[in-house]
């Protein structure tokens, strides 16, 4: 696997993608689909169906377990529906990923800063992040409507550095979907892919062309 020997550069903060990065939030995510499919009288859908789509939002979560009946629905009405089942039980199946606890105690420690940027909106970000007590020492949390533009852009990216008192080019972002990749390549910050998270396959990961592509949050004292 392509920078399985990443070279050891150290930088004084880490930023972080929430959903497939730091957390395994699918079947929460699946869960909330499989209840709007249900209440419409639709086959309920697998987990090798619904991760793919778990970083990409209610809309590709619904389209995954709709398909091709997906254009003709509703769907402003059932995304509202499927983010309101998914609130109401936001943390009971979401755990870190093995060894992301490991890395932030390892940062904490090294006295590196540590934050979350994500494009989940803020009304979700901000319970999930205070109900998993792993993440209660992020400097920063910044949601996908925090600003007026969410990944791609890098504005957020940037706006996290800001706040964490860091120049963006001794950050690393570290991500499990392109958006990540382009958003902190754009930003000016070192990237890493997230290969544990759900990411649509290896192949594809690679091609987006991140400075790291971690197997294992573990891969991350390298840095430290």
């Amino acid at each position: 696997m392509a920078n399985s020997h990443s070279p050891h550069i150290e930088y004084d903060a880490f930023l972080f993608d929430l959903d497939g990065t730091l957390l395994d939030t699918a079947d929460d995510l699946g869960a909330a689909l499989n209840a709007v499919l249900r209440a419409q009288q639709m086959d309920e859908v697998t987990s090798d169906v619904y991760r793919l789509a778990a970083s990409n939002g209610a809309g590709a979560l619904l389209a995954a377990g709709f398909k091709d009946r997906w254009p003709e629905q509703p769907q402003a009405e059932l995304i509202k529906q499927l983010l309101d089942e998914y609130a109401t039980n936001i943390a009971k199946h979401t755990t870190c990923f093995k060894g992301v606890e490991s890395l932030l105690i390892a940062l904490d420690q090294k006295k590196i800063k540590w934050g979350i940027m994500t494009n989940k909106p803020g009304f979700l970000t901000d319970p999930l992040v205070a109900a998993i007590p792993a993440l209660k020492n992020s400097c920063v949390v910044i949601s996908g409507d925090t600003l007026a533009e969410a990944k791609p852009s890098p504005l957020p990216l940037l706006h996290c550095a800001k706040l964490m008192a860091v120049k963006p080019n001794r950050c690393l972002y570290i991500g499990d979907a392109q958006r990540d990749i382009q958003a902190g390549k754009a930003a000016g910050m070192h990237t890493a892919t997230a290969l544990w998270g759900y990411i649509p396959n290896n192949e594809e990961a690679l091609s987006w062309k991140a400075d790291f592509n971690w197997q294992s949050p573990i891969d991350g004292f390298n840095h430290i």
